[in-house]
């Protein structure tokens, strides 16, 4: 099954302008930074502290992004940068918040830490669009 849909990912993939330079394997690797933060960010939410709404946030768009990236059609290099773009920035807000209690609690600093995994591989992803 995993095949299958990796087939059918790239088939989509390629169809789009500008995007057959992407590999696969760091789109895959954008979406497994972007599910870890959301599982980081969830956890860290039910903690309670002043970092929580970020952290709900944060989950939130890490799932839009994930699964705009596993249903490409109707995107555009455009519109896959701007959403690039707010999942960087919601992760920024969300891993500064963190890192004010990561001190205190190893939950907040493992969330800030998938947080800065999901903007390097969100990152990653911009830089070989722009250079494509």
């Amino acid at each position: 099954m995993d095949a299958m849909m990796m087939n059918a990912m790239t088939e989509d993939m390629m169809s789009m302008d500008g995007m057959p330079a992407m590999g696969m394997a760091m789109m895959q690797a954008c979406m497994d930074a972007c599910a870890a933060c959301e599982q980081a960010c969830t956890v860290c939410s039910t903690q309670m502290m002043d970092c929580a709404p970020a952290c709900m946030n944060c989950a939130d768009m890490c799932n839009t992004m994930m699964r705009a990236m596993m249903r490409m059609q109707g995107m555009t290099p455009a519109s896959m940068m701007a959403m690039l773009d707010a999942c960087i920035a919601m992760c920024q807000t969300c891993m500064d918040m963190c890192m004010e209690h990561a001190d205190m609690s190893p939950v907040c600093k493992m969330c800030a830490d998938a947080c800065r995994a999901c903007m390097d591989a969100c990152m990653a992803m911009k830089s070989a669009m722009m250079t494509a």
